[in-house]
């Protein structure tokens, strides 16, 4: 299932695959490789998310089940259980990190992007009008001091 994020990125490649220059291409290859990478990284972080709670689970059952817990097992298995939690902690937060530099990462091609497919539209249609054109305004009902909506209220409330 995709998130509105990646809805919103995928509309952006689609509309950039309109634009035939090499600049169009280039863009859409870098934002294709840094979602490769989220990806990437996502998964390393769930990995080293399922290793820290197994070595909690590990540490943490003989913890409360094994009376005499740290004296009855092998110091060496303890140290090596405790080395690997921590090792994979602090990998899960360096890659937490990396995540959310390829989210900005992304982001800002996703606003170049947007720049892009802007010139295209542009390009192709022209640039739109930033006042309404005159038509427009008279097709609307009450234009002007709101008289012809309270007739029409009026007369719908004498039927």
């Amino acid at each position: 299932m995709m998130g509105e994020h990646q809805k919103h990125t995928e509309f952006l490649r689609h509309c950039l695959r309109y634009g035939e220059s090499t600049e169009h291409q280039a863009l859409e290859e870098k934002i294709t490789q840094i979602q490769r990478d989220v990806r990437c990284v996502q998964r390393a972080v769930w990995l080293m998310a399922i290793l820290t709670a197994l070595v909690v689970a590990g540490l943490g059952y003989p913890a409360i089940l094994v009376e005499n817990f740290p004296y009855s097992a092998p110091q060496f298995i303890v140290n090596l259980v405790c080395a690997l939690g921590l090792a994979s902690l602090i990998c899960l937060l360096a890659f937490a990190g990396l995540g959310m530099a390829y989210r900005k990462k992304l982001d800002q091609r996703r606003e170049e992007c947007r720049q892009l497919v802007t010139k295209l539209l542009a390009s192709r249609l022209g640039k739109p009008d930033a006042t309404p054109s005159r038509d427009r305004r008279d097709n609307r009902a009450g234009e002007g001091d709101g008289r012809t909506v309270r007739v029409a209220n009026e007369s719908m409330v004498l039927q």
